[in-house]
């Protein structure tokens, strides 16, 4: 990882993502946050999801914290998320949230849907 970021349980958050949900988060009321759950669904079984809500962590919540960027993941998502890293991309083709996973074994063109080892 060549920038600074933010990990807890072994998920991390780029400056660049945390930059670009900071900016986003601003747009709406005091205490939005960004919320990454993993469903099932999507080509390959398993997709993300982000949602902006207005809540407050869950005890079993991951908080992902940082400039003014607030990240949530509940504990059965965090299941399939550990080890990743969530980054921001801005690029010729477009921008997008990209979630590095290591447990994604294989994964769709559209970035959002994955599949695990059974």
């Amino acid at each position: 990882m060549t920038e600074a970021a933010v990990a807890s349980h072994d998920v991390v958050l780029t400056d660049r993502a945390a930059k670009k949900i900071g900016r986003v988060l601003a747009k709406h009321p005091e205490g939005t946050v960004l919320r990454i759950v993993v469903a099932g669904g999507g080509c390959s079984g398993f997709q993300y999801e982000y949602k902006i809500v207005q809540e407050t962590p869950a005890n079993d919540d991951l908080v992902l914290a940082k400039d003014a960027a607030t990240v949530l993941i509940d504990s059965l998502s965090l299941e399939f998320m550990g080890g990743a890293e969530i980054d921001y991309v801005d690029d010729l083709i477009g921008q997008s949230f990209q979630i590095k996973n290591p447990n994604a074994v294989a994964a769709c063109g559209c970035g959002t849907s994955f599949a695990v080892a059974s």
